[in-house]
């Protein structure tokens, strides 16, 4: 009786440290490089204040020599604006000679020219003949995304790039673009927004389908809070999402994500957004996708950082010698996994045969022998009985290179949703929540493959206003435009 209510208190005490972690607490097992990145800003303005106070003309010539050498070229595509700055004569203050040129020094800066709004005028001259009164010949106007509205193609574009990449919610943009005397309602910019993404899911639902077209995918899900007007609250939608990224293993296939809307987290969900996928799932510990595998078409690829997960909660509070054994051993697997990364499938699955194998078929024993020597109900048990319960998923990565040994491509796909939602709260509707995933997929598809999401929009959204043929919307994807240059994938 007295070990059941020291094991009842012990797991009371683990839920309490998990509550706190979670409302105090860092979320991420790992400081996340941005969050360095802020304190580091910090330091870096302090230090560049203390140098502007403090050092000599000769020391503030110095650095800036030494900063002329280590930033490198600004990017070639640029446009150049040259200014000459000459002598006032050019006469030899020695001799009254004339002075002839022997060279020049040549410096850049980068300069900024803050985004501007302007107006296309469009005029379409009318012509009549004299003869025959009723004739009245006119180009016909070109098409538009809104008959009869504001916006270029390009404009609704960048309000989508803002709301959807750059996490700005509609109220904001308005505000920015009533600074520069452009008065546009936040309800205009959300009927540009809706419109926009009715235009688009051909397209997101073509990027859908050749996703499913692979052998391998990511899946996972995130919350999307909705307003639900009826009860005067908002309710909670899904948002799942659909990856690949074969880049790790060389596969050829372009990395892309795709994002569904579904209004609730049931196993029907998933298993109709992949009907006639064949293949490999990579996910968490989400039972409806065990749904989904019991069809026979997919089997199921479980995640090592959710298992890790679950110890680390376990052992960051405080000792924890099980679970801090476990992450240790998991460690291990993530150090081959390091080394192997961007080798061929056949290469990592020989080297995981050899090295990560003989540690996974350690480790399951270990854990059942724990397992029996602990109480049932403590948070412990349920984490070894998470991992023993999904250890065939957990070992697939064994036999085949093309698989990870975790759900990380997936979920830095969520990321961004996850911002966007910070800023915007809620979707106003179920309507809206899909329009997020349509906008979204597209977007960050982009980003993944290096596309500049902005040029990309506004060229689809043109070509789709100009009656480009839906037997050719492969056309349109992401994937069949150029990539930018050093263009990082941020969320």
């Amino acid at each position: 009786m007295l070990l059941a209510e020291r094991a009842e208190s012990e797991r009371l005490r683990q839920i309490i440290r998990e509550l706190q972690r979670h409302r105090f607490g860092r979320r991420a097992e790992s400081l996340p490089e941005e969050q360095l990145q802020f304190a580091l800003e910090e330091a870096e303005q302090i230090e560049a204040a203390g140098l502007a106070k403090t050092e000599s003309p000769v020391e503030r010539k110095a650095r800036a020599t030494k900063r002329r050498a280590n930033r490198g070229a600004l990017p070639a595509h640029l446009p150049r604006i040259e200014t000459v700055v000459d002598v006032a004569s050019t006469s030899c203050p020695g001799c009254c000679g004339t002075l002839h040129r022997i060279g020049e020094d040549v410096s850049e800066r980068l300069d900024i020219v803050p985004a501007q709004f302007r107006v296309l005028v469009v005029r379409r001259p009318k012509y009549a003949c004299r003869t025959c009164e009723d004739v009245v010949v006119q180009a016909p106007a070109p098409a538009r995304l809104i008959e009869g509205g504001l916006p270029t193609e390009a404009t609704v574009a960048q309000v989508l790039v803002s709301k959807y990449a750059d996490h700005l919610p509609l109220y904001r943009q308005a505000q920015i673009y009533a600074r520069q005397g452009v008065n546009l309602d936040r309800s205009t910019l959300a009927d540009w927004v809706g419109r926009a993404a009715f235009l688009l899911r051909p397209v997101h639902e073509r990027l859908l389908d050749r996703l499913k077209g692979s052998s391998k995918l990511f899946a996972d899900e995130t919350t999307a809070p909705v307003l639900d007007p009826g009860r005067g609250r908002t309710k909670t939608g899904q948002l799942f999402v659909y990856a690949r990224d074969d880049r790790p293993w060389g596969g050829t296939d372009p990395p892309g994500v795709a994002y569904v809307y579904a209004p609730d987290r049931k196993a029907e969900r998933p298993i109709a957004h992949l009907s006639g996928f064949k293949g490999i799932l990579q996910v968490d510990g989400y039972g409806g996708y065990k749904v989904l595998a019991k069809q026979g078409d997919v089997r199921l690829a479980f995640c090592w950082s959710h298992v890790r997960r679950h110890f680390y909660e376990l052992a960051n509070p405080g000792p924890a010698p099980i679970a801090a054994e476990a992450l240790t051993r998991i460690a291990a697997l993530y150090r081959i996994e390091a080394e192997i990364r961007g080798r061929s499938a056949d290469e990592r699955r020989a080297v995981r045969q050899e090295r990560s194998r003989p540690l996974v078929e350690d480790l399951e024993p270990w854990l059942r022998t724990k397992l029996q020597l602990i109480s049932q109900k403590t948070k412990l048990a349920a984490a070894i009985r998470y991992t023993l319960s999904r250890w065939e998923g957990l070992c697939l990565f064994l036999d085949d290179g093309r698989i990870e040994i975790d759900n990380n491509v997936v979920e830095r796909s969520i990321r961004p949703l996850a911002l966007t939602r910070k800023n915007a709260l809620f979707a106003g509707s179920d309507g809206g929540a899909e329009h997020w995933a349509v906008i979204a997929s597209l977007i960050e598809t982009c980003k993944l493959i290096g596309v500049e999401p902005y040029a990309y929009l506004a060229d689809v959204i043109t070509r789709i206003v100009d009656s480009h043929p839906n037997s050719r919307l492969d056309e349109l994807l992401p994937w069949t435009y150029p990539a930018t240059p050093n263009l990082k994938a941020v969320a």
